[in-house]
């Protein structure tokens, strides 16, 4: 049948759109069968006869063999073809080439160039290629993958830069701008991390949900894949969106904000045994970890170690057993970001064959670690890699803390260089009664000198620090308030209760000696706090501080990621 008025064994007539005005129509024969097959529409669509389907053919050349296509139905393109102008019906000017192209249609079979040579590389105005330049490539340059990072280029030549655009070409190629409730790592980078503020505590590692945050060589948080923008590590950090004196209140009570807090009882305590020469004070951490250990309560405990690299520098360690304690008994002045270190799979090799669901842990830190730790097993969010180590924590013990140190600032920079004192020649060290203590390997002092002239070597954040007493803790050991080879005892919870009770038959205890030692440092840290903070001290304040208050409170920018962070 025919669908124009036609015959359906009628010649069609066409003409391509893209001859000269003056071709003739080309007659195409129908042999009867469908007056669709083999036809050239007004469109320039060639219709094919293997079952109908329409393919696009704007006025290319002929190919030979191809399905269903015959050679005189598209003509061939010529080199000779003049140069014209034609005016279509459709009100636009299409200004042809030599070769018979457009600008918007190429019979050629090559790209289309405007006559002008516009918006080509390397073409004159003429549409002619114009000398070519291009960048040697680097000879005989090979990258040692086992000295540096694999993703580092080398070889590049002089005056090329390979920086990728920084995120602020996110705002400007989409015209998107951020929600003011959401918040990116670049927020935290830019308050806390970059400002030096940052306390080293790993909460911001622990909490990102697809793990796009990890440790960099600097011992500080980066960002190792794509941030979602889902605020965790923000609200999270206790030097960020944490308000930490209110999570205080939420892990222990509204005494948990006045002067050392509401314990359920205080003692000075030691061990009395061999091992404990190596130890801090009374050795109490230690054996604790053991009676926990024996008693079947924790699977392991979450400590710091010596690195094996460099000489008293703490690194995360998961002791499991009794000897594991023993050789890590003592303290290390510096963080090992340990909450950065609770994805399990780091530790299956030191574990029991059994479901990480019931592993159970310690963790012993500074009272900035265990804040962030209570803060993130208060909610019920995945932690993605960290959840099961997250949940794994039953027993949190806390250091006594007025400040931590940056590890290269302190045994490089004041020891080292400033007092000659090599790393490998440190036996132990001590903070007690406002002095630096350090002893060499046969327990000789070598050292003894107000803390204050190792300010410079001090966390910056830690000076916003008022909780000298790690009020977030099960228990709280320290030196203040005892007498030498003792440790003061704070119990808090039910679950410290728990683990002193089993450790109580094996120590040498009586009352705190010096409750007030205790209370008048807390105040003091407290003090030294409020003189720092930038914010509002308020226990009774919303849990989570937004970002856009912080950078009123600090003067940090609201997107730092549009203004090239």
């Amino acid at each position: 049948m025919a669908t124009d008025g036609r015959d359906s064994s009628d010649p069609i007539e066409t003409v391509p759109t893209n001859a000269p005005a003056d071709a003739a129509p080309e007659l195409v024969e129908n042999d009867g069968a469908d007056e669709r097959d083999g036809a050239v529409t007004e469109s320039g669509r060639h219709i094919l006869t293997d079952g109908g389907h329409e393919e696009p053919y704007p006025g290319v050349p002929a190919i030979e063999g191809a399905t269903g296509l015959d050679e005189d139905v598209v003509p061939a393109a010529t080199p000779d073809r003049a140069r014209a102008v034609e005016s279509g019906t459709n009100d636009r000017e299409t200004e042809l080439t030599e070769d018979g192209c457009s600008p918007n249609d190429c019979t050629c079979g090559e790209r289309a160039i405007r006559a002008d040579g516009a918006g080509v590389s390397n073409v004159d105005e003429g549409g002619n290629l114009t000398d070519l330049e291009f960048t040697t490539p680097a000879g005989d340059v090979s990258q040692d993958v086992d000295n540096g990072d694999p993703a580092t280029r080398v070889g590049i030549p002089e005056g090329v830069d390979l920086e990728t655009p920084s995120y602020s070409i996110r705002s400007s190629m989409n015209d998107i701008e951020t929600p003011d409730e959401k918040t990116w790592f670049m927020e935290l980078d830019e308050a806390v991390i970059d400002e030096g503020r940052c306390i080293q505590c790993g909460t911001c590692v622990a909490a990102c949900p697809s793990d796009s945050i990890g440790i960099g060589d600097d011992d500080l948080p980066e960002l190792v894949k794509m941030c979602t923008g889902c605020s965790l590590c923000w609200d999270f950090c206790p030097r960020g969106g944490l308000r930490y004196e209110r999570q205080w209140k939420i892990t222990g009570g509204d005494d948990n904000v006045t002067g050392a807090g509401d314990p359920i009882t205080e003692f000075s305590a030691r061990v009395d045994e061999e091992w404990t020469e190596n130890a801090q004070d009374g050795g109490l951490v230690t054996t604790v970890l053991a009676h926990l250990l024996e008693a079947g309560e924790i699977d392991g405990a979450l400590i710091a170690t010596e690195s094996e690299d460099e000489p008293w520098k703490a690194e995360s360690y998961l002791a499991t057993s009794y000897e594991d304690l023993i050789a890590n008994a003592g303290t290390i002045y510096n963080q090992t970001m340990a909450l950065g270190h609770l994805d399990l799979d780091e530790w299956t090799h030191k574990l029991p064959d059994k479901p990480l669901e019931e592993i159970s842990l310690a963790l012993v830190g500074t009272p900035c670690e265990i804040e962030g730790i209570r803060a993130l097993q208060d909610f019920e969010w995945e932690y993605d890699s960290h959840e099961a180590g997250v949940r794994a924590v039953d027993y949190t013990i806390a250091l006594m803390c007025t400040k931590n140190f940056n590890y290269y600032s302190l045994m490089g920079e004041q020891l080292e260089e400033k007092r000659g004192i090599a790393r490998a020649d440190v036996g132990k060290m001590d903070v007690l009664h406002g002095k630096l203590m350090v002893y060499d390997h046969d327990g000789e002092m070598i050292l003894e000198e107000d803390i204050g002239n190792f300010h410079d070597a001090a966390l910056k954040g830690c000076d916003e620090c008022a909780d000298f007493t790690g009020y977030c803790a099960d228990l709280t050991v320290g030196s203040v308030g005892s007498s030498d080879e003792y440790s003061s005892v704070i119990v808090r919870t039910e679950q410290g209760l728990k683990a002193w009770e089993l450790t109580e038959p094996d120590l040498d205890y009586h009352d705190l000696e010096d409750r007030g030692a205790v209370g008048g440092l807390q105040s003091w840290d407290k003090k030294k706090a409020f003189e720092s903070l930038e914010r509002p001290f308020d226990a009774d304040a919303p849990r989570f501080i937004d970002y856009t208050d912080h950078a009123e409170w600090y003067g940090t920018e609201l997107n730092p990621h549009d203004t090239g962070h």
